[in-house]
């Protein structure tokens, strides 16, 4: 079996563990990256190795696509990888056993014009809708801690919304609200 081979069925079969099982399993060498996803909309998890022998992994970046998608429209559209390595960076300030709850990842034009039209502080050419940004929290761990790791990285802009109980993260020029 190939490590690739490998490495896609880890994937399949962590997608049926539980959410604390998944949470344990997190841990990644150093030659990996890898994140657990919990989409509070749908109900999917996933943990994926989406980076190894100093490669992304295509297969594994089409899963985490397919978990980030706009559940309204049920759209799929490609994530920025450079996301996924500044949520790696952030969530591993927090130990090994991060399961990110994602309230929101990618949004198509719809979605987005949709939501913007409800006025609830949702920008009209969002960096959603390029699959560049993810507004996430991290059971257990505190909404502002977890704000201030995001910024000290400085791989973007961070939004807090601790009325929501979410932080927002981008792979944009650095800014912060």
């Amino acid at each position: 079996m190939t490590r690739r081979s490998f490495l896609k069925n880890s994937i399949a079969l962590a997608t049926a563990l539980s959410l604390p099982a998944l949470a344990r399993s997190a841990v990644a060498t150093q030659d990996e990256r890898s994140l657990c996803f919990y989409n509070t909309h749908t109900g999917e998890t996933l943990r994926s190795v989406f980076w190894a022998e100093g490669q992304f992994l295509p297969d594994a970046l089409n899963d985490i696509n397919k978990v980030l998608r706009d559940h309204r429209t049920n759209a799929v559209a490609r994530i920025d990888p450079q996301l996924l390595v500044l949520l790696d960076e952030v969530t591993s300030q927090f130990g090994s056993n991060n399961v990110v709850h994602i309230i929101s990842g990618y949004r198509s034009p719809e979605t987005n014009r949709k939501l913007a039209l409800l006025g609830d502080g949702v920008a009209k050419h969002s960096m959603h809708m390029e699959g560049k940004a993810i507004d996430l929290r991290l059971p257990g761990r505190d909404l502002s801690s977890l704000r201030e790791a995001a910024l000290k990285l400085g791989g973007g802009g961070v939004g807090y919304y601790p009325d929501s109980q979410f932080v927002h993260m981008d792979t944009g020029r650095v800014r912060s609200w």
